[in-house]
């Protein structure tokens, strides 16, 4: 299993969930959050905005689902064909354990990113 955390820019947020959801992992969680890149923020006349809003979106899949939920979301929150400076960040970590708080068992890897996922009100 990995975490898989996307943050994307919050006018693409719709486009990924509802990407992520046609694909088949409904199972997302977001968070709003302000941060800058590499760019160090804009600087719109003598204003620097050194902590712009995005949007951070988690997931948690089967390893061999990696690639396909990465192109997935890049596709979805990707502006323009080409891209653009801000577009966001995906951050994939390896997930150890995953328990279900509900009934305090914990999932095995098969069954974590779809049912585990589902049983928890649709949060990953």
């Amino acid at each position: 299993m990995v975490m898989v955390r996307a943050i994307v820019r919050p006018e693409k947020t719709d486009a990924v969930l509802e990407a992520l959801m046609d694909a088949g992992f409904p199972a997302v969680t977001k968070v709003s959050v302000v941060g800058r890149g590499k760019q160090r923020g804009i600087k719109i006349g003598e204003i620097t905005y050194d902590e712009l809003p995005k949007e951070l979106l988690i997931t948690v899949v089967k390893s061999k689902d990696k690639d396909y939920v990465i192109k997935t979301i890049m596709q979805a929150a990707r502006s323009g064909s080409s891209g653009s400076f801000g577009d966001g960040k995906i951050f994939v970590s390896p997930v150890e354990e995953v328990y279900t708080v509900s009934s305090g068992v914990k999932d095995e890897d098969d069954l974590v990113a779809q049912a585990g996922a589902a049983d928890a009100g649709g949060e990953g």
